[in-house]
């Protein structure tokens, strides 16, 4: 056999083994959808929290490390942004200090400028060459690796912008060199006179690189300068070559660090933070790809997903064994009741077997009394006549008349005493502690259903004597009856008084919902019930019945529709002798 398909066979409940061969009539209900309703529920009961706790988790997560994420990068584009501010106003600070404690006369002479240069060069770095333009354009004084000296700039945007503003700092271009480069400018106004000139100084973009590449970024992140028009003034590994246009969208100006969240070229979500140099026309733009911002993450997430499985195997497994641990129980318990009404039905049929031999045996009785008293008679006749007393042959056959009627009558005899019951036995009793006996089991559910019970033994009831156990079961079955006729709530009266010098009898009220005039002609039949699919057979008031009976007592029920229901027990005081 197939192990897998063994293991599965042992992993069912045992009413599936059963298959269609079960009874469903006879069965509490339908064993199969109740084992999956059940595993189902307990499965959903088990699992759904988790699973919701896991959702909410991930969502408060994902948003903890997104705002996270969103604060690294805004702290580290400002502190960027900052860096690279300060690089550039260092520089233009520096032009400041030269015009300052220079002349323009002095730096006309190409010595002067080299050696300020080299003094630049020493105290800041990142300068490249330095000049000074007249103001028709001319540069007059120049000191650096290029030939510059007589260019003309007076129609260059950079020059026309710092004759008016006062200083200008420039994107990264190529102009008359022919390799990417940016300037910073500062006017020189001459005393006593309407000329200006410019000391322009050309500055090293490697420094600014430096500057972006030592930022630490993760894998596929970068960041870069672009200008305000889109060019980049950076070099960039995913989004455009130097001096080219960018392959993402130019932000929106804005005075403070933002952060956006968008796709690139290829589709996948990217952050960018981004800020508006000062005083520059450059933007810094960082910009991390969103799959490896949550690479750490989704690594946890992955485990927690593995957990979650385990947990939820784990789960499954013991639902399963709950599931089939109790459906095993019931179906027992099912089997057990089933076994019991059948023994009932037995006995059932064997005490109507009982009652009709009892009944068999009386109408036996009768006739066989009428043959022998005749066969007596007869015999007596005979006797007293001389021609029939010496036929021997006659009185034989008379004797062996009354014979069979006295056997016949030892078989009746016999058969009336197997019908009849075991003898009860009798011990000295107090009611009111055979009730405290009964209650004692019922208190905790009169509680349950909020059932108020008050009991009535005057002090003066005498002892009575009679079978404990049989008046136990009568006012146990009488007691649980009210409980099921009054539901939830309600009120049950109990009370004991002395009917006369020989009997006493026992009242118990209830406040359920009564019993119709019909009903209370059958009351006390057996197999009739009032609870139709509610539950019950029928035999508890009718073996109540019976116990009274066979305690020389008697029961009566007095009921109205809508005020519950009276029944009195009345028994011998003294029952020694009688039963």
């Amino acid at each position: 056999m197939n192990p897998i398909k063994n293991f599965a066979t042992h992993f069912k409940p045992r009413f599936w083994h059963a298959g269609t061969s079960m009874d469903q009539a006879q069965t509490l209900f339908n064993y199969r959808r109740f084992y999956l309703i059940s595993v189902s529920l307990r499965a959903f009961v088990s699992i759904a929290p988790m699973a919701i706790l896991l959702m909410f988790t991930y969502m408060l997560q994902d948003t903890a490390i997104e705002n996270e994420n969103h604060l690294r990068i805004v702290r580290l584009t400002s502190n960027t942004r900052r860096t690279i501010t300060y690089f550039l106003q260092e520089r233009l600070d520096a032009l400041k200090f030269i015009i300052q404690q220079k002349n323009v006369e002095a730096l006309k002479a190409s010595d002067e400028l080299s050696q300020v240069l080299h003094n630049l060069k020493m105290g800041f770095g990142g300068f490249v060459d330095l000049g000074l333009i007249d103001n028709s354009g001319s540069q007059i004084g120049y000191s650096g690796p290029f030939s510059l000296i007589g260019k003309n700039y007076r129609d260059q945007e950079w020059f026309i912008r710092c004759a008016e503003d006062g200083s200008y700092v420039s994107d990264v271009f190529l102009g008359y060199r022919n390799l990417p480069h940016m300037i910073v400018a500062l006017r020189w106004p001459v005393e006593g006179s309407s000329a200006i000139f410019i000391l322009r100084a050309t500055l090293d973009i490697q420094k600014l690189i430096q500057i972006l590449s030592s930022l630490e970024l993760t894998e596929k992140s970068e960041a870069f300068l672009c200008s305000r028009d889109g060019l980049l003034q950076t070099p960039s590994d995913y989004y455009g070559e130097m001096l080219g246009r960018i392959d993402l969208p130019v932000p929106e100006y804005s005075v403070h660090t933002q952060v956006v969240e968008t796709v690139d070229k290829t589709g996948d979500p990217i952050l960018i933070g981004y800020a508006y140099i000062e005083n520059s026309p450059f933007i810094l733009m960082v910009v991390k790809r969103s799959v490896e911002i949550m690479k750490g993450w989704r690594s946890i997430r992955q485990k927690i997903n593995w957990f979650f499985g385990v947990s939820v195997v784990i789960t499954m497994v013991v639902v399963l064994c709950i599931s089939i641990l109790t459906m095993n129980r019931i179906y027992d318990a099912d089997q057990t009741r089933l076994k019991a009404i059948e023994r009932l039905e037995t006995s059932s049929r064997l005490i109507s077997v009982g009652r009709l031999a009892a009944g068999v045996a009386h109408e036996i009785n009768n006739p066989l009394a009428v043959i022998g008293e005749n066969a007596g008679l007869i015999k007596d006749l005979f006797t007293l006549r001389k021609e029939y007393k010496g036929d021997e042959r006659l009185m034989e056959l008379i004797d062996a008349v009354l014979e069979s009627v006295e056997r016949s009558g030892e078989i009746t005899k016999e058969l009336l005493g197997f019908a009849r019951q075991f003898e009860p036995k009798i011990t000295p009793i107090q009611l009111s502690r055979v009730l405290s006996e009964v209650l004692s089991f019922q208190r905790k559910e009169a509680a349950y259903r909020n059932i108020d019970i008050q009991v009535d033994v005057p002090e003066d009831i005498p002892m009575i004597y009679s079978d404990r156990g049989r008046l136990h079961q009568i006012l146990l079955n009488l007691i649980n009856n009210a409980f099921q006729a009054m539901k939830n709530g309600g009120r049950l009266d109990i009370s004991v008084k002395r009917d006369g010098e020989k009997t006493v009898s026992i009242r118990i009220r209830d406040t359920g919902p009564g019993i119709s005039p019909e009903d209370q002609k059958r009351i006390f039949e057996p197999f009739f019930t009032t609870r139709g699919s509610e539950g019950g057979i029928g035999l508890g008031l009718s073996i109540t019945f019976g116990l009274v009976r066979k305690l020389k007592g008697d029961i009566s029920v007095q009921s109205k529709l809508g005020e519950g229901a009276i029944f009195e027990i009345h028994l011998p005081i003294n029952t020694q002798g009688e039963i």
